[in-house]
């Protein structure tokens, strides 16, 4: 089966859809391009698909209601349009569907949410809930409470995220454009790219990190999303907000970006892509190839320096002694008692403190490799 066919009959899709893609000229949420979207979204659940909505539009929305001309830049008017907007942009939404007898509920994340073990397992939970309950999720970032800055990629990211949280057979990423291009459409020997099927091959494009005047991402974001999900075996396609029904159905529009890797245990991607890391641990070079070549534990002998303050269980940095992060994983021990232990055996320090001491630093279950030192 191929990859589009399987989209076709894919069981569980996350779609995100970016403000550009929703609003007219004058910023506004326009109301035919939200119910096109509804439209294509409906006929797909009717066919007995799980369908997840990652919309942005929450600030766009709030624009015209607070008389502004054009997205704010400063944070406090960025929250407050987010305020105003979210329930307009919502209540339009479940208007639209509930016409097509579809029930949705609203999820709003924030950062914590998917970057805290504890929360990213609350959030599955509750997914997996309202899925069971035949609700259509619609999910934003929580931008009105927001502390940083506003945007978590346009949504992409966050995208990406929901869709291994949920454990999406495809996710489709819908935006102004109609997919990915070797350069700006419009410029001189610019190409539609149909197909991606390894990062280097989009390391040749000229992508674009300009967005929308509504919109806070560009190409660059998407591509990020999309390698986050596929490097954890989900597809992804790439296309226009008009041409979602045509993504549905299979056929050959948008970017196909296929699969990279394997699905993965979620505390494995959350470590890779989601989560802050709370310190660093510098390893010699001994300890980097059994970390990267021989996924090995990370043991206190080969670690030569410890920087953070961080607690056992938190994610932590592996750098190589070059500084390349090469991998993260959960600290088995608080970032106080490791530097009387490094460089030294776990045998010894059994001996001398305790058999409790005779455990990893990292343990391999715990641990994701990202790169290859020097790459």
């Amino acid at each position: 089966m191929s990859i589009r066919t399987a989209i076709a009959t894919a069981r569980r899709i996350v779609i995100k859809i970016g403000s550009s893609s929703l609003t007219g000229d004058n910023g506004a949420l326009d109301p035919d391009r939200l119910a096109g979207l509804v439209d294509a979204l409906a006929a797909r659940k009717r066919s007995g698909a799980e369908v997840v909505l990652v919309s942005s539009g929450a600030i766009a929305a709030g624009l015209t209601p607070l008389g502004l001309q054009r997205r704010p830049r400063e944070l406090p008017l960025q929250q407050a349009a987010a305020a105003v907007g979210q329930g307009l942009l919502v209540e339009q939404y479940s208007r639209r569907f509930a016409e097509h007898e579809i029930t949705t509920g609203q999820v709003l994340l924030t950062v914590d949410d998917v970057t805290r073990r504890s929360h990213y397992r609350n959030a599955h939970q509750t997914f997996a809930k309202l899925l069971e309950l035949g609700v259509l999720p619609i999910v934003n970032e929580n931008d009105t409470v927001a502390t940083s800055e506003i945007r978590f990629g346009d949504n992409d990211r966050l995208a990406a995220l929901v869709a291994h949280l949920v454990h999406a057979d495809t996710l489709v990423l819908l935006s102004d454009v109609d997919g990915l291009w070797t350069d700006k459409p419009g410029t001189p020997g610019a190409r539609p790219v149909p197909q991606v099927h390894d990062r280097s091959e989009i390391d040749k494009i000229n992508i674009s990190a300009t967005g929308s005047a509504v919109g806070t991402g560009g190409m660059i974001t998407k591509v990020d999303a999309a390698g986050i999900a596929t490097s954890a075996g989900i597809p992804v396609v790439l296309s226009s907000a008009p041409r979602c029904a045509e993504v549905l159905a299979g056929q050959e529009v948008g970017t196909l970006f296929h699969p990279t890797g394997k699905r993965r245990p979620a505390r494995l991607l959350w470590l890779a892509h989601a989560s802050n890391t709370s310190g660093d641990l510098w390893l010699d070079d001994g300890a980097v190839r059994a970390v990267v070549d021989r996924k090995a534990s990370l043991l206190p002998a080969g670690i030569t320096g410890v920087e953070g303050e961080f607690r056992a269980g938190d994610p932590v940095n592996l750098r190589s002694p070059s500084g390349t992060v090469v991998a993260r994983g959960l600290s088995g021990y608080d970032a106080a008692e490791l530097p009387d232990l490094i460089g030294r055996s776990t045998h010894d320090l059994a001996a001398e403190r305790g058999p409790e001491y005779e455990r990893t630093v990292v343990h391999r279950d715990a641990l994701i490799v990202l790169q290859q030192p020097g790459h």
